[in-house]
């Protein structure tokens, strides 16, 4: 039972990270993701199908989501060292 719960509270919680804005998105998955999978495999939550379905999709699209936010960071970041460096001269 106390898989079962831990398990539901990994999915509300995905679902909760799902709908913040992009940076606060990134930073709690990135908490998520050490709280839940750090010491555990994604094999041991205990869930329903319907669950597993939910857990599957937003897993994958926050896999996405995070690819696409690193490239944008690192935009971010390639322009301010060239501000940087306008600035230095």
């Amino acid at each position: 039972m106390e898989r079962r719960n831990r398990s539901l509270e990994a999915l509300n919680k995905l679902l909760y990270i799902d709908t913040l804005d992009d940076q606060d998105r990134a930073d709690q998955l990135v908490l998520w993701v050490g709280l839940y999978l750090t010491d555990s495999s994604i094999e041991e939550f205990d869930l329903e199908k319907n669950d597993l379905i939910k857990l599957s999709e937003l897993f994958y699209q926050n896999i996405a989501f995070l690819k696409s936010h690193r490239i944008e960071v690192k935009s971010q970041i390639d322009s301010h060292h060239k501000i940087k460096q306008f600035i230095n001269y």
